[in-house]
């Protein structure tokens, strides 16, 4: 259905899918099982919503066209609003800009809608078309909610190695040629977890819903979901703790990067500031200065300061200032 905001449909009691939108409005009204994903961005989303969907509870109506979602899930009657977010997969985006995914399903009726592409969706609708149709709504939540978790938790995978490679570049001294990728994985974990854990209590809630659509095997099978959830909110914030100690590792080899390098201008001051004087005082252009007459003397005058030098030098030594390393 070109132009319409209805991205796909299906019905998934066995009759042929719908053939124009008057089908899909019937279908979703009437007892026969159907889906209808929507363009959240269409412009008449919310109105087509309000109004070819009337008969579901005012609220449930309101979640699905509300633009700014947080993952939960709500009961109503019979029905069940769940809001969860997916990895983003859009070309362009960032995968940790995770998008939503609004969905209604009682025992006779499906309806999604995202303001992005959802890949769960996607292979959902490519499934149904291969002939692997859920027979009610529990299962085609249940197989959404594995799509979407089984890629979240690729994705905190992912996250994962790179924090390795991450921790081995770091404390290998090659920090300055991380410093940029340290930070981006945590704004990566970061902006993932912000979703995560309001979405493990999404699930927990479903898992405890007394809604129609989840029987035993739904339920069962969501508790999995739930517990996977809780695995991958917990990785995530350990990855967030280990981005952390990643960047105050950083934050410690530039301070000692720092303070060597201001010790080693403290020491060349310390050197040097005797010879300024020495070379100061005989040059001023005074009468009795020592040695004008002597040919000699400017060149005595090099070697007391190049034994003036060395006996600074062995100071700094004797002190532990340079000379000796850790073992000294």
């Amino acid at each position: 259905m070109a132009n319409s905001l209805i991205v796909t449909s299906h019905l998934l009691s066995g009759d042929p899918d719908p053939a124009n939108e008057r089908d899909i409005v019937d279908a979703l009204r009437d007892e026969r099982l159907a889906w209808a994903h929507l363009d959240g961005t269409h412009p008449q989303a919310q109105d087509w919503v309000r109004r070819e969907l009337s008969y579901l509870d005012p609220q449930a109506i309101e979640a699905l066209v509300d633009v700014d979602t947080r993952p939960r899930m709500t009961q109503f009657g019979d029905g069940v609003m769940l809001i969860l977010r997916a990895i983003n997969f859009n070309a362009g985006e960032d995968r940790e800009d995770m998008v939503s995914l609004r969905m209604y399903l009682d025992a006779e009726r499906i309806v999604t809608i995202s303001r992005k592409q959802v890949r769960a969706i996607a292979t959902m609708d490519t499934d149904i078309r291969a002939g692997s149709i859920p027979r009610s709504a529990g299962e085609f939540l249940v197989r959404i909610v594995e799509h979407i978790t089984g890629n979240i938790g690729k994705f905190q995978a992912e996250l994962d190695e790179d924090a390795e490679s991450l921790e081995v570049e770091v404390f290998g001294g090659s920090g300055d040629a991380v410093r940029r990728d340290v930070l981006d994985l945590r704004l990566k974990v970061i902006a993932a977890r912000r979703y995560v854990g309001p979405q493990r209590e999404a699930l927990t809630r479903l898992g405890a819903s007394d809604a129609d659509i989840i029987d035993d095997v739904t339920r069962r099978e969501i508790e999995e979901e739930t517990l996977k959830m809780t695995r991958i909110t917990e990785d995530m914030d350990e990855l967030r703790d280990q981005a952390q100690v990643l960047r105050e590792e950083l934050s410690t080899q530039l301070s000692d990067r720092v303070n060597r390098n201001t010790f080693v201008l403290s020491v060349v001051s310390v050197i040097f500031l005797p010879l300024g004087f020495l070379t100061g005082l005989f040059g001023v252009n005074i009468g009795g200065m020592p040695g004008v007459q002597n040919p000699n003397a400017f060149m005595w005058l090099c070697v007391w300061c190049a034994v003036l030098v060395v006996v600074q030098a062995g100071v700094m030594w004797r002190l532990r200032w340079l000379g000796r390393g850790k073992g000294g």
